[in-house]
């Protein structure tokens, strides 16, 4: 079928094209053979008067055209398939689809494995794909490549819907038998105390930390780099080291390991976790039950860590950390 002479299969081709970047593997998901993906190459390049693709190895390449056709071919495509193709009423236990999802250990340690444990009983024909956060994170929204990003609320893209999830704060870390580590630590001795730190994003971007103390004035002594705060644990047990880490994060190893949390000599503002989705992606019945399971778990976790905060005695009370009971959207 032509709609104002482009033949609209093609936008099917291009899309697969743009998804997978590679010609064989996306004639494999439309099913095509590949002379016939060939042959539609040719075709979107006459019909564009553009390249659309050049070749890296056996990676596609995109053109400027083909990036700025990449959304608004996603998105018209998601709306014909949810507005005209969809036949029955949504319904979590039939549905067959696997959330690709950007996040931390953290956010996977304290929040998203009950996520999982939910979906599982409510829907078990759901699986999920997760990866590690990246600076990508924007590029991979605007193409629609993964269904939701969850990190702090600084790191993420104004061009998306977005809402919060719930608030943590770091503390001070050490192993229990570190003699150095005092109740009441001063800036001085934090700063020189040899650190794991977390590095996260690859090569330019420094430990998490590291713009809350650019201008406190000496610089850290730093012993271990890490890939995630999970790391840090097993890094400091039996050791005279100390970390930085989310309180969540710190109470679960806890019950493993024998960690002491120490506040910090200058408390870092408390940072929200949020979570953000492709424009695209809005109106979507299955993001829009999988935001909901998000938020309710969010508001149950907060909810258990008022609880446990109101039922401990004065000596074994937690530090107190920060959570949103309630979810509402972003500016």
């Amino acid at each position: 079928m032509r709609f104002k002479g482009l033949d609209l299969n093609l936008l099917v081709a291009l899309d697969a094209l743009i998804t997978e970047r590679n010609l064989s593997s996306a004639a494999r998901k439309i099913n095509l053979s590949q002379p016939a993906m060939s042959a539609a190459v040719a075709r979107l390049r006459k019909h564009f008067r553009d390249e659309l693709f050049g070749m890296r190895g056996r990676e596609l390449v995109l053109s400027s055209r083909a990036e700025g056709l990449a959304a608004p071919v996603r998105e018209a495509l998601m709306h014909i398939e949810l507005s005209i193709m969809a036949r029955h009423p949504f319904d979590p236990a039939r549905l067959n689809r696997r959330f690709r999802i950007v996040l931390s250990d953290f956010v996977t340690v304290v929040l998203f494995r009950n996520v999982v444990a939910r979906v599982t009983r409510e829907a078990p024909a759901v699986s999920f794909e997760l990866a590690a956060p990246t600076d990508e994170h924007e590029l991979l929204l605007r193409r629609g490549e993964v269904d939701f990003v969850i990190r702090p609320d600084f790191f993420m893209s104004s061009t998306h819907p977005r809402a919060a999830l719930f608030e943590e704060r770091l503390v001070c870390v050490g192993c229990c038998t570190n003699r150095e580590l005092q109740p009441r630590l001063t800036f001085d001795r934090y700063m020189s105390m040899g650190h794991v730190a977390v590095k996260h994003g690859g090569a330019p971007r420094t430990p998490v930390e590291h713009s809350f103390l650019t201008d406190l004035g000496p610089t850290r002594r730093i012993d271990i780099l890490v890939q995630s705060f999970s790391m840090i644990p097993p890094l400091i047990v039996g050791t005279n080291r100390i970390g930085t880490m989310p309180l969540g994060l710190v109470r679960h190893f806890q019950r493993t390991m024998p960690l002491r949390i120490v506040e910090l000599p200058h408390p870092f503002p408390a940072f929200t976790e949020a979570v953000q989705w492709p424009s695209l992606h809005n109106s979507d019945p299955g993001s829009l039950w999988m935001r909901d399971i998000l938020f309710q778990e969010a508001t149950r976790m907060a909810t258990t860590q008022e609880l446990r905060r109101v039922t401990s005695s004065p000596e074994d009370a937690e530090p107190p950390g920060h959570f949103v009971r309630s979810v509402s959207p972003l500016p």
